[in-house]
């Protein structure tokens, strides 16, 4: 089954959303570990995961479309 151009934009959205925001999450992390940089390492890593959730959150939505 192909997806139609705009469910096929959306699935290229939700990977972005999920890789990107993981990467994001795993360097606030490390960088939050360093001496002095805590602050920086949770205004990278709180965006990171809430990007992430909202790529988890559209697969449920990429779910409920209809093939029409």
């Amino acid at each position: 089954m192909t997806a139609t151009k705009p469910h096929a934009t959306l699935e290229k959205w939700i990977w972005i959303l999920i890789y990107g925001g993981l990467l994001t999450l795993i360097l606030g992390i490390a960088t939050g570990r360093q001496e002095g940089m805590e602050t920086l390492g949770w205004a990278m890593a709180v965006p990171g995961a809430v990007a992430a959730a909202v790529g988890v959150v559209l697969i449920y939505v990429r779910s409920r479309l209809s093939n029409k």
